[in-house]
């Protein structure tokens, strides 16, 4: 599996670059890049900005303001790899223990989306897409049809194929306790938009923050070896097993595009 940041976006109401905010030390662009390494995976850019690629390879978009969907589209047509970890840049409240859980059930589901959900909102900007998606991407950026999930669920309604979209919520409430460490479920997708997004991150404990920080490292992630234990984060899920609460699995139902 890849994994790609989008960076493209302009920070137009943070009003300064968002990808180059302080986040304990560093840009939060190599906190996120960070993040990905932490697996194992290296993690390029994704987004018209060569000014980034002193933290690592940045893929232009080949569909010029056009958004995130371009991001998506252009890493996707320069991966290798059928599956493909996306994650935004100003999210750094994600837990790596979730990301990799998520990395696990698109690799056993092999859907052509895998999509969390939030509050019943889908967060198609963390997520991990197939490489299948491609020609329908493309086809909604060359109509002008920019926004993400309509032009994911378009994708796949023209492959046959359904998405995988699950409410992290349930997964949560009944998985295992490395998922009750700090930041709290609610901040895990609170994106930094604003100058006030920023202080309340600034603003948060030390304890805190580390606690995310700290968790790149890999000797503290779930090992894979673990594959099969019931509740374990890096477990993948069982197809048998959808909707099961407590098992990797549940939380979602496979979905239809076009439900």
């Amino acid at each position: 599996m890849n994994a790609f940041v989008l960076a493209g976006g302009q920070s137009t109401r943070m009003g300064r670059d968002k990808a180059l905010l302080d986040s304990d030390g560093r840009p939060l662009v190599e906190h996120m890049l960070d993040l990905l390494r932490g697996f194992g995976l290296a993690p390029r850019i994704c987004g018209s900005r060569p000014d980034l690629a002193r933290f690592s390879l940045v893929v232009p978009d080949n569909f010029s303001q056009s958004g995130p969907l371009a991001g998506i589209e252009a890493a996707l047509a320069a991966s290798d790899s059928g599956l493909n970890l996306f994650v935004p840049v100003d999210l750094p409240q994600l837990p790596p223990e979730f990301l990799r859980w998520l990395m696990a059930r698109a690799e056993t589901s092999h859907a052509v989306a895998t999509i969390p959900r939030y509050a019943g909102r889908p967060q198609p900007l963390c997520a991990v897409y197939s490489r299948r998606l491609l020609p329908g991407l493309r086809r909604s950026l060359a109509a002008g049809n920019l926004k993400v999930m309509v032009a994911i669920r378009e994708s796949a309604v023209a492959l046959g194929e359904p998405l995988d979209e699950f409410d992290v919520e349930s997964v949560a409430a009944s998985g295992p306790a490395a998922w009750h460490l700090d930041p709290p479920l609610q901040d895990w997708f609170r994106n930094i938009n604003t100058p006030a997004d920023y202080e309340s991150l600034r603003a948060a404990s030390p304890p805190q923050r580390a606690n995310y920080v700290r968790a790149g490292d890999p000797g503290s992630l779930p090992q894979r070896a673990n594959h099969g234990r019931a509740g374990d984060p890096g477990s993948p899920p069982q197809r048998a097993n959808h909707g099961r609460a407590g098992d990797p699995g549940s939380g979602a139902k496979r979905r239809h595009p076009i439900s």
